[in-house]
């Protein structure tokens, strides 16, 4: 088990006591019956701004509080366990990261705005119904002084509503990364309402016109930008989906302690004991394989992005063990709406494939190890 720091223990425990007061399980329950097109409340982004998480990573020259992915994971957990919405993955985490590593006017301008909370950046990667990062088919073209930008974009997390995105294409057949204004002539953004009820969109890119300051970099700046991004975003979201599965496991054990069948207390079912034993060690493992990961990338060092993908697989099937095992122990009435365990299923199964699911970050590993 993981001794935090001062620090972290302290962050972890005003996440924990200000998401459980403010943004709850009862208040995605809100959201969710409200139909909000956002699929979170936009005042949640000035509190967390307040509260130095929407610049988490961002160095202190871009407004940030530059206190690294351990701290953010801490966050991202107790995001996870409250069920909250916002935009933290999409923005402080991808985005954030990847202007940290370009730099430049861009970077400049709005990374204190994300700071600050006054702008949502979505990364518009995905093109297919899976993650597959290599595949990516959305092109640009050079044109005078700017570029030609075409393609579609799929599963674009909280890039309904965004204020711009950030767009993967290949430029000259190398990977580059565009700054686009999404309200722009050619760019159509159609809201998708993803199985968790959060914000998703696709994206319509029909020759959009692009000045040279659009690029934001290209070649293998381009790809360490990226790469940088994508492991730091699988290690916060094996966190989050870390909290999903921690409050299932707990909701369940309560579970056990209070339902009596046939006049006894199913805890006392020796089998039941077991299993809850065994997800109890799978979530301990889990979680080190995350908080591994979380900190790799803060020392910046050369398995980060392995440890990354280990946790990433590692917590979408501790995840589904939770929530199965969760639905299961609780009978007929876990697949009711009336408990929450139903909506953390639904958050595992869309984190699951957020950023690559299981299989596909197992097949990286094993090729890694020549097999």
């Amino acid at each position: 088990m993981e001794i935090l720091s001062e620090d972290h223990r302290m962050v972890a425990e005003a996440a924990d006591g200000f998401l459980a007061q403010s943004h709850s399980i009862s208040a995605f329950r809100a959201l969710r019956d409200s139909g909000a097109p956002l699929g979170y409340d936009p005042a949640i982004l000035s509190d967390m701004a307040e509260l130095g998480w929407m610049g988490i990573v961002l160095p202190e020259e871009m407004g940030g509080a530059d206190f690294g992915f351990r701290a953010a994971g801490l966050i991202a957990e107790s995001m996870g366990r409250n069920l909250t919405a916002a935009p933290f993955l999409s923005t402080a985490i991808l985005s954030a990261t990847i202007l940290r590593q370009v730099g430049g006017p861009v970077a400049a301008q709005w990374g204190p705005k994300i700071a600050a909370g006054e702008a949502v950046i979505a990364l518009a990667l995905e093109e297919g119904a899976k993650h597959r990062p290599e595949r990516i088919a959305t092109g640009a073209t050079r044109t005078g002084d700017g570029f030609v930008l075409g393609g579609r974009k799929s599963f674009v997390v909280d890039g309904f509503g965004a204020d711009r995105l950030i767009v993967v294409a290949l430029l000259d057949g190398a990977p580059a990364l565009f700054w686009v204004d999404p309200t722009q002539d050619g760019v159509t953004v159609a809201a998708q309402i993803l199985l968790d009820h959060r914000n998703a969109a696709s994206v319509m890119l029909e020759d959009v016109q692009l000045d040279a300051s659009a690029l934001l970099a290209e070649g293998e700046a381009a790809a360490n930008a990226l790469s940088s991004a994508l492991a730091a975003g699988r290690a916060v979201t094996a966190a989050e989906q870390l909290g999903v599965a921690r409050v299932a496991a707990e909701t369940t054990n309560e579970y056990l302690r209070t339902r009596k069948q046939f006049g006894t207390l199913i805890g006392r079912f020796q089998a039941l004991q077991h299993r809850a034993a065994d997800l109890y060690c799978e979530i301990e493992q889990t979680a080190s394989l995350v908080s591994a990961a979380l900190n790799a990338l803060d020392a910046g060092a050369e398995n980060a992005e392995a440890l990354s993908r280990a946790a990433k697989a590692k917590t979408a099937t501790t995840g589904r063990q939770a929530t199965e095992e969760g639905v299961q122990m609780h009978g007929g009435i876990g697949m009711t709406d009336e408990l929450d365990l139903g909506l953390f299923m639904k958050r595992d199964r869309a984190l699951t494939e957020f950023l690559g699911d299981a299989g596909h970050h197992t097949n990286w590993l094993l090729r890694q190890r020549g097999l």
